[in-house]
């Protein structure tokens, strides 16, 4: 199969799941078919796919991230290379502006929500949505049954705590895992109590790291987006959170990178970095 007829494919297959009784007429435009496949792909529940289905997903989504540019740590310096940095965690951390679904590293970091299955929103652009459509629908499948499992201990009303890191795998992302962490909701003034939970995501995730022998991390910028958190306190928190982290943990990390997709974020890093 070319990677046209694939995308047809998996078009006609989730819309006839989806829709089963609507006829669809494919429209000519890639760009248009991608959009609708995003979509499907971004409000189907989470349930098992036919091997074949699964299959051509996964051929699909391998070489649409190849076609994007997958981003290996190589080519990443840090910021003691790129911004002469004299932190002496400067040799450990790098800043990268792009988008962190093509990251080779050895996990990415997801800003996920309470219910953490992802987001059903079609064509958000949020990192939830972004990272879910990339690694396919298994991601769905894994985090509804890790709840599942959490549930019948906590609860069937049961949220996924706030900083506290939920390890998957990764599917057909190029990193190889993902951990998804809730950041705190700011609503009104920010607080004390929003600044130790945003740290203690940082902290958390580089802990489930180091016990899951995971030497590479990006960390996208947690909470500051629809939950609010002023960006440029949460890049101090970030940063500082991580530097005494690996002060702490000397070996235990091979590489931090700090992952930013805004222009003004990536200011916010370079002053404090530099």
């Amino acid at each position: 199969m070319t990677q046209q007829q694939r995308l047809d494919y998996l078009v006609g297959q989730f819309w006839q799941e989806s829709a089963p009784s609507r006829p669809l007429t494919l429209p000519a435009s890639v760009a248009e078919k991608r959009r609708i496949l995003r979509s499907l792909m971004n409000t189907r529940m989470p349930a098992p796919l036919p091997a074949q289905v699964r299959q051509v997903q996964d051929e699909y989504l391998c070489a649409r991230a190849a076609e994007r540019g997958i981003v290996p740590l190589s080519a990443l310096p840090t910021v003691a290379e790129a911004l002469g940095s004299a932190l002496p965690e400067g040799r450990l951390i790098s800043l990268w502006q792009g988008d962190i679904t093509l990251l080779a590293v050895d996990a990415i970091v997801n800003a996920a929500n309470a219910q953490m299955l992802g987001c059903f929103v079609p064509m958000h652009q949020c990192i939830d949505n972004c990272i879910h459509t990339f690694a396919g629908v298994q991601l769905r499948q894994e985090c509804a049954r890790r709840m599942e499992t959490l549930r019948s201990r906590f609860g069937g009303d049961y949220l996924q705590p706030t900083a506290q890191p939920m390890l998957t795998d990764a599917y057909n992302l190029p990193a190889k895992k993902v951990i998804h962490v809730v950041g705190p909701v700011v609503e009104g003034s920010l607080t004390p109590r929003h600044e130790a939970e945003l740290a203690d995501c940082y902290r958390n995730v580089l802990n489930l790291c180091a016990e899951n022998g995971l030497k590479t991390v990006a960390f996208c910028c947690i909470s500051t987006g629809v939950f609010r958190f002023p960006g440029d306190r949460a890049a101090e928190i970030a940063v500082d959170t991580v530097r005494h982290w690996l002060a702490g943990h000397a070996g235990q990390m091979e590489r931090v990178v700090f992952n930013v997709f805004q222009d003004n974020d990536l200011a916010r890093y370079r002053a404090i970095l530099s």
